[in-house]
């Protein structure tokens, strides 16, 4: 994973923050001293009178303190389709959004199939983007789902997981040589979890789907594929991670899977938290997604299963588009919104109207991730790279597309007032972003 090359030498405390890192047990008032782009101390026992007068000191009071959070899901155009979204567009957009860690997905042209793209991925973050860029890789050549990529060489390059992106791998056998193999270079397989014969549809399979005379897509594909790849992770040990699952039937078949021991995750977008089918209303291309927008009854199992546990990550699922293809008809469309400026906001949307705790916001968003793809990063210790994001959780913003750093503005968003953001982000101990507030 590349580090921006900008770093901070100087001494920094952050003093008087409301600090939440559930990894590390900080939960309550205290602050944070860095140098040098690490975490020199954390916690309560951080203050004016703990350090030296070297120290350039931030008052964060009214603020709250959280790791630096890490997005396992965006997509960008680089290389070859930078119209959409380049590497420095994509992390400008992260860092407003307090996400100090990007994991970009593989549909790229060329494929990030190879060593050598992925080393031509870091060099290009390491030179343009403003927070830690590292790439997920094919599991398959030209993401065909057909060939296995030399997935041994691709970690030594250093890709922290293995996934055909917005592809599931239909072919059980290709699949189960792939997870054999990351299972033996111990690397997570990430797959997209829809059977790709059954969800030809456009939009959730429903009672919506056929007011508006739209293909449906049903929740069933999601299950079927899930419950192959879990037999299939029985078969071989590997770690395996569903990206996004979509609807409560899903969910089930993920707590029966991690009861059984299996070496399992799963993610969720923020969207599939926070808006169901019906916000496609007059045909809204922005809401066309994959997997759909469910129902509103799968959209509160999301939620329950985020607060207990069952659902490990969120993941903005940032997938910016022209308007070219977008300000289509809704069958015509392409599928997916940006989401890595809005993502924490919407979040703690659900911590203000869903009662989900702050922690375990803070925990799928930043420590679980670290976690699942072995990073240094994600948490709040000393010795650990100095990535946290300050957010004040009741400032309200409206999201107005000329105000969006991403290059793309397909945003779900657009025009709606949210509750909450980041007001600045830190990365290798450099403020990478500051909200101008009043």
């Amino acid at each position: 994973m590349i580090a921006p090359a900008r770093q901070n030498a100087r001494r920094r405390a952050y003093l008087n923050a409301e600090i939440v890192a559930p990894a590390q047990g900080l939960a309550g008032r205290g602050g944070i001293l860095i140098e040098d782009g690490w975490i020199l101390d954390v916690g309560p026992k951080v203050t004016k009178d703990s350090f030296g007068s070297s120290a350039q000191v931030t008052d964060c009071r009214g603020l709250t303190l959280i790791p630096g959070l890490i997005d396992m899901r965006v997509f960008t155009g680089e290389p070859g389709a930078e119209y959409r979204e380049t590497l420095a567009s994509a992390s400008e957009a992260a860092a407003a959004g307090g996400v100090t860690t990007m994991i970009v997905m593989p549909n790229t042209r060329p494929v990030i199939d190879d060593a050598a793209i992925v080393d031509f991925i870091l060099r290009r973050a390491r030179d343009t983007a403003s927070v830690r860029v590292a790439p997920m890789a094919a599991i398959t050549k030209g993401l065909n789902g057909e060939l296995i990529t030399e997935i041994g060489l691709l970690k030594e390059a250093g890709a922290v997981a293995i996934t055909d992106g917005a592809r599931a791998v239909a072919n059980a056998n290709v699949f189960r040589r792939a997870l054999t193999y990351a299972r033996d270079f111990d690397l997570p397989v990430v797959q997209h979890v829809e059977e790709p014969t059954l969800a030809s549809g456009v939009m959730n399979a429903g009672e919506a789907a056929s007011r508006l005379g739209l293909s449906g897509n049903p929740a069933m594909a999601e299950v079927i594929m899930l419950e192959r790849d879990l037999r299939l992770v029985e078969m071989t040990g590997a770690r395996y991670h569903a990206a996004q699952i979509s609807s409560g039937q899903a969910v089930e078949v993920m707590r029966a899977a991690k009861a059984r021991g299996l070496p399992v995750t799963c993610g969720v977008s923020i969207h599939h938290l926070v808006l169901n089918e019906n916000d496609i209303g007059a045909y809204r291309t922005f809401f066309k997604l994959s997997p759909p927008l469910r129902a509103e009854e799968d959209r509160r199992a999301l939620v329950e299963a985020v607060s207990d546990g069952a659902i490990d990550v969120i993941v903005s699922g940032h997938d910016p588009h022209s308007a070219d293809t977008k300000r289509l008809p809704f069958a015509e469309a392409a599928y997916g919104a940006i989401g890595l400026e809005t993502m924490l906001s919407a979040a703690l949307g659900l911590h203000h109207n869903d009662g989900v705790p702050m922690a375990r916001l803070v925990e799928t968003m930043s420590s679980k991730p670290a976690e699942i793809l072995r990073l240094e990063t994600g948490r709040l210790a000393p010795g650990a790279p100095a990535d946290f994001t300050l957010l004040d959780r009741h400032l309200s913003w409206t999201v107005e597309k000329e105000g969006l750093r991403s290059r793309a503005k397909n945003s779900p968003f657009e025009r709606r007032t949210l509750e909450g953001r980041a007001v600045e982000t830190v990365v290798a101990g450099e403020s990478v972003f500051a909200y101008a507030r009043g």
